[in-house]
């Protein structure tokens, strides 16, 4: 049950006296009492003020404590006294202090289960809620994802999430929260906007290179720390509490975003543990792309594009054979090809792979410097295949990668040097 109080209805919709609406819920109140005893059933009654934020506490109060005068709630029958925003006039911590007034000062109040309705029109729906539990309320009414009239009811999700976040159990389940959106969007025809708390499409998506490194960052660290709370940069929650997943919500790729970003996608979706300067040069050639298409690339279409321009670049330069021999540190002889001329050249090193790179130096004259080297395994087997990153710089100091994958890590070393030199010559 509920009538509007407030001086504006007052005075100019009903054009009543304080003590004539007061009588209306009193009459109210006394009509819904006598029709329940008359009836059998369990009841419980609710009575709302209404326009609460537009009445005068005291007068509000007034309303409130005649109409539970009438019903007498007792502990095994509560009443319950609803106290809506029904538009926001002022700033949340003032609807608190009207709350925190109505709490002590209300009859039956250990009896009474004291609630909030906020509405949403000055955009501080949530925080009327939150401040209004704080200063002692004990229930909110409320609408999933905002919805209502005007600016909407207070987004029951948000709110949720909110306690959650903070420790508090709202008693509500948004484990599945992408179900949750899509059925809403189903059966209403309206839309989530993706920038809504917790349930939009790009609450948790970070862009952004600075942002994406540290939440790679971050979550590198967790694994390893294993902390007991959740304190991941720029993440409030783990999205995987809400049914969301790290590679496919968190880290996207457009223009703006950096090598931390890239790089965190290639090692947790492909395995693949890019050389810092490497990731640095993956996370340019993407914006590039996202650039000139004018859109986010997915996880699979960075890692074609890592093949593409990272592995087995086999022209200009190619090597068809290489054979070694352990005299006076590791000799070697290799077949290659440029311009369609095929020669064999033998050079030594103080390894396979720097044996190699003297020899093709040798046989074309190259410029470079050998700067870095990294392999690691790509699958747990006895039959695990390994990737080489190689960087060559050229004597103006600007780097080129390469990266082969094989069984033999000898073979994919080769294969990967063959691929930065080829970028260097391609430049």
């Amino acid at each position: 049950m509920y009538n509007s109080t407030s001086l504006v209805q007052r005075e100019q919709v009903f054009k009543k006296s304080k003590e004539e609406i007061l009588q209306i819920a009193v009459d109210g109140a006394a009509l819904l009492k006598k029709l329940t005893d008359e009836t059998n059933g369990n009841y419980l009654f609710e009575y709302s003020p209404e326009s609460f934020t537009g009445t005068e506490p005291e007068y509000a109060l007034e309303v409130c404590n005649a109409v539970l005068d009438v019903w007498k709630p007792t502990p095994e029958k509560k009443a319950i006294i609803n106290l809506p925003v029904t538009v926001q006039h002022s700033l949340p911590h003032v609807y608190a202090s009207q709350i925190e007034y109505m709490c002590e000062n209300m009859k039956y109040r250990e009896n009474v289960v004291v609630s909030l309705h906020p509405h949403n029109d000055r955009g501080c729906g949530v925080a009327d809620a939150e401040l209004g539990l704080l200063a002692g309320a004990d229930r909110i009414e409320g609408t999933l994802f905002g919805n209502g009239e005007r600016t909407g009811n207070v987004d029951i999700v948000t709110l949720a999430m909110n306690m959650y976040s903070q420790g508090v159990d709202p008693e509500l389940d948004f484990s599945h929260m992408p179900h949750i959106c899509e059925c809403y969007e189903k059966y209403t025809g309206m839309s989530i906007d993706e920038r809504s708390p917790y349930s939009g499409a790009l609450v948790f998506a970070a862009f952004s290179g600075s942002h994406q490194d540290a939440i790679a960052k971050g979550m590198h660290w967790l694994e390893e720390k294993q902390p007991p709370h959740w304190t991941i940069p720029y993440l409030p929650i783990d999205p995987k509490d809400v049914g969301r997943s790290y590679d496919a919500d968190v880290i996207r790729i457009n223009s703006q975003s950096g090598k931390g970003g890239v790089g965190y996608i290639l090692e947790t979706r492909y395995g693949l543990n890019l050389p810092a300067k490497m990731r640095e040069a993956m996370g340019y050639a993407s914006k590039a792309v996202s650039d000139h298409t004018h859109k986010e690339l997915l996880p699979e279409e960075i890692f074609e594009l890592f093949k593409k321009k990272f592995e087995d670049v086999v022209e200009p330069y190619s090597i068809h054979g290489v054979h070694f021999q352990q005299i006076n540190g590791i000799t070697t002889q290799v077949t290659s090809t440029f311009q369609n001329e095929t020669v064999t050249t033998e050079a030594s090193g103080n390894g396979r792979l720097d044996a190699v790179s003297n020899a093709l130096k040798k046989a074309y004259g190259l410029d470079y410097q050998l700067v870095t080297y990294q392999e690691h395994a790509l699958e747990q087997s006895s039959s695990s295949r390994a990737i080489a990153y190689v960087g060559i710089s050229n004597p103006s100091g600007e780097l080129f990668w390469g990266a082969a994958v094989d069984p033999d890590i000898i073979r994919a070393s080769i294969d990967a040097l063959v691929t930065a030199i080829n970028n260097m010559a391609r430049s």
